[in-house]
């Protein structure tokens, strides 16, 4: 085999910018990505004239100016903003909380009335934790509790979360909710970050430019044949799952995992927003995705005649999954922590995405970690 500078294992988010930065310094890739094609979880598929997000919903978002202009001299970003709404027993909420939440929530008019609300059932919360002997939020219900209070926890977080984590609230570390997004403002955007888009064409506009001549093999597992392609570079890049990489060694780390259920809905709109999250316990998925709302904004929205749905489930992950979101108790910390010490050992393999560094990331820190490696 032809010997390259670098063997790039992974072509999604990470894989494809660190392919573009050594393509520029005039740094011999490959890639190769066990997948059908390339783009990890940003990959779209085109049903129906719409750009299909097959593993969730991805919208970049950054207030880091040299991130954004980076991403959008590879293709343009359009003005996506993202805004979801929470679907109680039929009963829409704005999210985050804002004042437009707390109006639908309780018919308060003012920040003041709403921030009194809130901390009445604060310290409602509270006021019953200490009289039963409760010093600090032992799990996640008494966390969100005394953040936000009971109307806003029963509606809105325990349903939801319970789906995601596939176990009661009491059960699960208080620490999963660090805190809990309060605006006293009618704003109903999600992000505070400065930009945010999605580039218009879809993901995998962004990939394929990233990518550009560099040579790529999908349906290609590094593992199957390892000894030919680690010999294949003078270093590697890896952005798949570190106890993988180490055999297991260890133990495995675990994840959660998410399905989804796709239906073309033969309507040119089916709920007027890309995000709606169902946070009753007893509707068995997460929320509902509409793509065309990612690229299609006001009357674009009825040039196409019929909409994709994706109803999303959370569940637990098994061998053979994809696997989506790093689950960081303090069990699979210290055993992430222990794969990390070999990794940081490596001389000649990089490890770097969610899969490798065992964290959820955000695309925007992804490529700002790369644009600031040396290559």
């Amino acid at each position: 085999m032809e010997k390259y500078d670098y063997l790039v294992v992974g072509a999604g988010l990470f894989g494809a910018v660190f392919a573009y930065r050594a393509r520029m310094a005039g740094r011999r890739c490959i890639i190769i990505d066990k997948h059908p094609h390339t783009g990890g979880n940003l990959y779209c598929e085109q049903v129906e004239g719409i750009n299909v997000h097959k593993y969730g919903a991805h919208i970049f978002h950054t207030s880091d100016k040299g991130v954004w202009q980076f991403v959008n001299s590879i293709v343009e970003f359009n003005r996506y903003t993202n805004s979801p709404v929470a679907n109680y027993k039929g009963t829409l909420y704005n999210l985050p909380f804002n004042m437009n939440t707390f109006n639908r929530m309780w018919g308060v008019n003012t920040p003041a009335e709403a921030a009194a609300m809130i901390e009445s059932q604060r310290s409602e919360a509270l006021e019953a934790m200490r009289q039963a002997g409760i010093s600090e939020p032992r799990n996640v219900e008494e966390q969100a509790l005394a953040l936000v209070g009971r109307d806003i926890y029963e509606r809105l977080v325990k349903g939801y979360t319970e789906k995601q984590w596939g176990r009661k609230c009491t059960e699960l570390p208080a620490f999963i909710i660090k805190r809990l997004p309060v605006r006293m403002v009618f704003d109903n955007n999600y992000f505070n970050d400065k930009y945010q888009g999605i580039p218009i064409g879809g993901y995998n506009r962004l990939i394929d430019g990233l990518i550009g001549p560099t040579p790529v093999l999908t349906s290609t597992d590094f593992f199957a044949d390892r000894a030919r392609w680690e010999a294949a570079a003078e270093r590697i890049v890896f952005t798949g799952k570190i106890d993988e990489y180490y055999g297991y060694r260890f133990g495995r780390l675990e994840y959660r995992t998410v399905s989804f259920e796709q239906e073309v809905v033969d309507t040119p709109n089916y709920q007027g927003n890309a995000v709606v999250n169902y946070t009753e316990r007893s509707v068995p998925y997460t929320r509902v995705i509409e793509h065309k709302h990612f690229e299609m904004f006001g009357d674009e929205v009825y040039r196409c005649p019929k909409t994709v749905i994706s109803r999303e489930y959370s569940t637990e992950w098994n061998d053979g999954m994809e696997p989506y979101y790093p689950i960081n108790d303090e069990r699979n910390n210290a055993l992430y922590r222990r794969y990390k010490a070999l990794a940081d050992a490596e001389q000649r393999v990089i490890f770097g995405g969610r899969l490798a560094e065992y964290r959820y990331y955000d695309m925007a820190p992804i490529v700002e970690r790369v644009l600031k490696m040396d290559v």
